[in-house]
């Protein structure tokens, strides 16, 4: 498998221009024998969301621990700006961070809650007033500021571990899961409320989490981590729409990956077959499920005069998933080939029916090696 590289551009074009304000370069780490991260390059620009995205055991919560100074790293280095971040004390370094647990203490109020680490370095008594009220106010809990925790929704009290992390004004703020303990309805209000929050402030934040969707709604960029090693980083739009491996295509909302062989720049996966560019041979195709469409059967074009531009088959429906706008049809193929289809909600399909997509959205992806 290959990494990605360790300079990806930054999704705000002006951002790649200046030094990155977080610098992780070769970082390798292992517990035991067992290797956790291989080999971890990447940069961060200044007010940039960054996504580290994974399974489990990929290795995202690991990299935020040694960013945040919890962990020590085998080899590499991490670089704040111009300062190396990894020879720094955890407690000494600008970053903060929103665990996925908000460890709030119950016995102290909002306020005290926000102000304890203030306090704990202490900081003047009238600046830590005045420092307790602007975080609140950023995160919209000034009038909960004498409140109990236990008085708290679960969004309330997010809002609150945020404040508290805010309050001492890091240059980079790192959120290990930190909506995975709300519902879903809530869980979606607070990634809007997170993405308007980290624009307003302008601080950079790095957001681990597991869910994709959630990575793709919050991002300006995402690091997908598979097994130790960076699979790809790219804006959500692009890691979406242009996977380099089959694996990013897989884990990134759902695909059909064809296996096609290639011959005079045209593809074909058994009856399936279109226009394509690259090398011949053997390859693999990523085709969204919402790129294939209902073909126009009336149009009297003889299935096998069908243009390369537009692949067109036929299938047997086999399921149809309702799913309100938006329906998810599995399309038997034949010879053990199933493909499925996002297709605009008209009712219940059967039988037999012919398909299309354009050919330009099959995207060639390499397979990868196992990790």
């Amino acid at each position: 498998m290959t990494k990605a590289a360790p300079h990806a551009a930054a999704a705000d074009p002006a951002a790649t221009a200046a030094t990155p304000i977080l610098s992780i370069r070769q970082v390798i780490k292992q517990f035991g024998q067992r290797p956790v991260l291989r080999g971890i390059s990447l940069d961060v620009a200044g007010g940039e969301f960054l996504t580290i995205l994974g399974e489990s055991g990929s290795g995202k919560t690991t990299l935020l621990r040694l960013i945040a100074g919890f962990e020590d790293l085998d080899s590499g280095e991490i670089w704040m700006a111009e300062e190396r971040l990894d020879r720094i004390p955890a407690h000494r370094r600008q970053v903060n961070t929103v665990f996925q647990s908000y460890a709030i203490f119950p016995h102290l109020s909002v306020f005290e809650n926000v102000a304890y680490g203030l306090r704990a370095k202490n900081t003047a008594k009238s600046e830590i007033s005045e420092r307790v009220t602007q975080a609140l106010a950023m995160v919209k809990m000034g009038e909960f500021a004498q409140a109990a925790p236990a008085k708290l929704s679960g969004g309330q009290q997010q809002r609150v571990a945020l404040a508290r992390a805010l309050v001492n004004r890091p240059r980079v703020l790192l959120l290990d899961e930190p909506l995975s303990a709300l519902d879903a309805n809530l869980r979606r209000q607070m990634q809007v409320e997170l993405k308007s929050l980290q624009r307003e402030v302008g601080i950079t934040f790095i957001f681990v989490t597991h869910d994709q969707e959630e990575a793709m709604a919050l991002s300006d960029r995402v690091a997908l981590l598979r097994a130790g090693l960076l699979e790809q980083v790219a804006p959500p739009r692009e890691i979406y729409g242009e996977p380099d491996t089959a694996y990013a295509a897989r884990f990134i909302g759902q695909t059909n990956l064809l296996r096609a062989e290639v011959t005079d720049g045209i593809a074909s996966a058994g009856t399936i077959v279109w226009r394509t560019v690259g090398a011949a041979g053997t390859a693999t195709y990523s085709l969204r499920p919402e790129c294939i469409r209902l073909a126009n059967e009336s149009a009297g074009i003889p299935f096998a005069a069908t243009d390369v531009s537009t692949a067109r088959f036929r299938g047997r429906i086999r399921n149809q998933t309702f799913g309100g706008a938006m329906d998810l049809i599995e399309i038997d193929c034949g010879n053990a080939h199933v493909i499925r289809a996002r297709i605009a909600n008209s009712g219940i399909l059967s039988g037999e029916r012919e398909f299309e997509f354009a050919a330009d959205d099959a995207v060639r992806v390499r397979e990868g090696e196992d990790a």
